[in-house]
């Protein structure tokens, strides 16, 4: 697998447009020896982007009829950090089963493993493999190859990220050291009242700092800006 793996990410470096990065995808679910592969992510400003291995017809229907609101893959991996087994998630709601029903016809498999991705400036991505394997035999793969499949997903996402802004790089908002204080210490579950009590300032003087970080961030609220300082790398928690 490593061998594989690695001219896999060979040839992914020299992906110059989305339609190469299909193509590569494809090539990815002959190297793990599973059935498909998916890449599916949002940016900040809410633009989708997804590569996939599923049917045409799958596809349009997904997106046609923003299944993302109701699919248990994307909403359980949107509060997770590290990969997920589908069967770890909450399929119990009757539209999550009438959801997976449509999804087994449609030939997308009876498992299922998920990696969540989180990029510069609050992107969220999905990097997925699905496989109609049995149980056991499943359990075999995901805890044999997680590795291999956190690293293709993360090279992935780097290309994506590449292809869509011409850089893996992004500017990234500076808040001043007051307003980083500020936003870490709501990050970790303090009140207002005790953040401004530790940093020894009045409340009042505490919301300008969050007003001032919200401004910068562009965030709607302040656990908007929480957020986002958070997934933009600004916060050390």
């Amino acid at each position: 697998m490593k061998g594989r793996l690695d001219s896999f990410i060979d040839r992914l470096q020299g992906t110059r447009d989305f339609d190469e990065l299909q193509r590569h995808l494809k090539g990815l679910r002959d190297t793990f020896d599973i059935e498909h592969v998916t890449y599916h992510s949002v940016n900040s400003t809410g633009h989708q982007y997804a590569s996939t291995t599923y049917s045409t017809d799958w596809s349009h229907q997904y997106f046609g009829e923003d299944y993302a609101r109701i699919d248990p893959v994307v909403q359980g991996c949107f509060r997770r950090f590290h990969p997920v087994d589908w069967r770890q998630l909450d399929w119990s709601g009757k539209p999550a089963r009438d959801f997976m029903g449509e999804a087994r016809a449609a030939g997308v498999g009876t498992h299922g493993f998920s990696v969540p991705i989180r990029g510069p400036s609050g992107q969220f991505a999905l990097f997925t493999i699905s496989d109609a394997r049995r149980d056991a035999e499943w359990e075999r793969y995901t805890a044999e190859h997680t590795r291999d499949l956190i690293l293709a997903a993360h090279y992935v996402n780097q290309k994506a990220l590449e292809l869509e802004r011409g850089s893996d790089e992004t500017k990234v908002q500076n808040l001043s050291p007051r307003e980083i204080d500020v936003c870490t210490l709501l990050a970790m579950g303090q009140s207002r009242a005790q953040a401004a009590e530790q940093l020894g300032i009045s409340e009042h003087t505490l919301r300008v700092y969050v007003e001032s970080a919200r401004f910068k961030l562009g965030a709607s609220n302040t656990i908007h800006a929480v957020a986002k300082a958070l997934s933009m790398g600004l916060l050390v928690i």
